[in-house]
């Protein structure tokens, strides 16, 4: 009986830990779900209200009594980023005019059935691929053109569900002006948190040296979990600069379609104008820090003062992402690399491949962080003197 009751008694210890952790999930759960419908409101009100709009004017407008392609071709076109939408609802309104002309004239003709609805689809999606439509129009096609034979066989209302489908996409143009300012701010946003994941990534390094150098006990295994850690984030983020690289060109795209939000342009394009250069100095980060962590694993000692020059660069970095709200810290950013870049100049050739190299990725990085401040290239490079012992240049 006393292992029965012991196992009893751990099963009920068991339930009492997992029912908080299963609550703190479920909760954990119901707030991503809360935050992303947050985040979707305006597309969904949008969508919602331009397919009202677009079904009343071609019912009371237009005159039609099953304005079945209005509302649908409205939330299809809206479906897309601002960058596509003027395309798409090109495309969209292609399809369904193929679409909805080769299945009305098979239901004219011969009806609906199997081999009907084979024939018809696979002859609009021929067509409209013989007219050198994109996979949507291609799509939208035959989908239009299986609704045609199928769900509402009326030969001779054609033309009523291609305007029904012109409605929907005009409706979703105008719809479309009215952008959310959230647009507007998440290419600023994303670009601050790039750029403090780099200042982290960095600090984490330095971190890393510091324990190697310092020699403590154990800190072997330390430093190689920091600066694998630290490695890991540099690789993923590339992912985050794609992030951003998606939210400038949607934050243009939205400042150029939208007359409502014009007077954001100059801000917008400052953001995606840091695109390049930022991904330049992703790229040199990654080497460092790739660099630094081999020189850890094959046990060679980096000079003393590399983990301040880290330090000083992740500063650096973060000055500039406080500068993209506080444009103050930007004349702070440009002091702190410039004088990191001219104390690079000062120090001496280290004797190791792999201090070689970090010294020249802070360098190469103190360039392209520069130009993130307003500096031109030739400035900036001119901010990083030349080396009188050989090391190579960027």
């Amino acid at each position: 009986m006393d292992p029965v009751r012991l196992t009893l008694d751990q099963l009920r210890e068991l339930r009492d830990d997992i029912a908080p952790q299963a609550a703190r999930r479920s909760r954990a759960s119901v707030r991503r779900r809360l935050e992303r419908w947050r985040d979707r409101i305006f597309f969904i009100a949008q969508c919602a209200l331009a397919a009202g709009v677009a079904w009343a004017l071609a019912r009371y407008v237009a005159g039609h009594h099953q304005p079945f392609f209005a509302p649908v071709a409205a939330m299809v076109c809206l479906g897309f980023s601002f960058g596509q939408r003027l395309r798409r609802v090109a495309e969209v309104m292609v399809g369904v005019a193929v679409g909805v002309g080769v299945g009305d004239l098979f239901v004219r003709f011969f009806g609906t059935g199997v081999p009907q609805i084979i024939f018809v689809v696979a002859l609009a999606m021929s067509i409209a691929v013989l007219l050198g439509a994109g996979t949507l129009m291609t799509t939208q096609a035959g989908v239009q053109a299986a609704i045609v034979t199928t769900l509402l066989p009326n030969p001779g209302a054609g033309f009523s569900r291609w305007l029904d489908a012109v409605l929907g996409g005009v409706v979703a143009l105008a719809a479309a002006t009215i952008a959310p300012a959230a647009a507007i701010r998440r290419p600023r946003q994303q670009a601050s948190e790039v750029l403090n994941e780099l200042s982290a990534i960095l600090v984490e390094t330095a971190e890393g040296l510091r324990d190697k150098n310092d020699q403590e006990a154990h800190a072997e295994q330390r430093d190689e979990r920091e600066l694998t850690d630290a490695l890991r984030r540099a690789r993923a983020s590339e992912a985050m600069l794609d992030d951003l690289r998606s939210a400038a060109a949607e934050g243009v795209a939205v400042v150029r379609l939208s007359p409502f939000r014009r007077r954001h342009r100059g801000r917008v394009q400052q953001i995606a104008d840091l695109v390049v250069p930022l991904d330049r100095a992703i790229r040199n980060i990654r080497v460092l820090v790739r660099r630094c962590a081999v020189s850890v694993w094959r046990d060679e000692r980096m000079p003393d003062e590399y983990p301040m020059l880290l330090d000083r660069l992740a500063d650096g970095t973060r000055l500039i992402a406080e500068s993209l709200f506080e444009p103050a810290a930007k004349v702070a950013a440009h002091r702190v690399l410039g004088e990191l870049g001219r104390r690079t100049a000062e120090l001496p050739l280290p004797a190791g491949l792999s201090a070689v190299v970090v010294l020249g990725q802070i360098r190469s990085t103190v360039v392209d962080l520069l130009e993130l401040t307003g500096t031109s290239y030739d400035e900036a490079r001119k901010l990083v003197p030349l080396r009188l012992d050989g090391l190579d240049e960027k």
